[in-house]
């Protein structure tokens, strides 16, 4: 699914987002992108305003394609299941279209060990589900399964994971929703 997935990921408008991420972020930052894809629309920007990026994916496919398309990022294939508290001391972690895809009893451990990564005052852009579900579904041909709460219970876990949300918002774009994140660790 790799190839489909990177041929249709410009249909979901990130680019706005990582741009809001950019305006907080300090010159020069290092910045963790779990669940990286190929490394583009995100990486590539990032790398472009002169930050570093570690990217990790569990697809060893998106990795050899964010190796191969995205010059300068650190990609490593990896599952951010298993991702261990204070693993990395980066400025910034981007999760976009990723943490749905692990069990929602899950995410606030998962986000908790991201605010490990980061110092007071560190930066988290995440998209979560925007209602509700857990089960399988299609995408791009290939079965899928995500699981996720709704937009009240995504606030309270971002919220008790020690962030101060400076944005929120619902994004349709793509034909899907999704509920975006810029938080700011306290």
């Amino acid at each position: 699914m790799a190839k489909a997935y990177l041929a249709n990921r410009d249909r979901l408008k990130s680019a706005k987002y990582v741009q809001q991420l950019l305006k907080y972020l300090p010159k020069k930052s290092l910045v963790l992108d779990l669940g990286c894809g190929a490394g583009v629309p995100v990486d590539d920007v990032l790398l472009k305003a002169g930050h570093s990026v570690i990217g990790i994916d569990i697809s060893s496919e998106q990795i050899k394609l964010a190796r191969k398309m995205v010059k300068g990022g650190d990609f490593l294939v990896g599952d951010i299941a298993m991702l261990v508290e204070k693993e990395y001391q980066v400025q910034a972690v981007v999760s976009l279209y990723t943490l749905f895809h692990l069990p929602r009893r899950q995410h606030l451990e998962i986000i908790k060990k991201m605010a490990s990564f980061l110092p007071k005052d560190g930066l988290l852009l995440l998209t979560m589900g925007d209602r509700e579900f857990e089960g399988e579904h299609t995408l791009h041909g290939t079965p899928m399964w995500s699981s996720q709460y709704g937009t009240a219970k995504n606030k309270q876990i971002i919220e008790s994971a020690g962030f101060k949300i400076l944005m929120s918002e619902i994004d349709n774009s793509g034909g899907e929703r999704h509920q975006i994140f810029l938080a700011e660790k306290k």
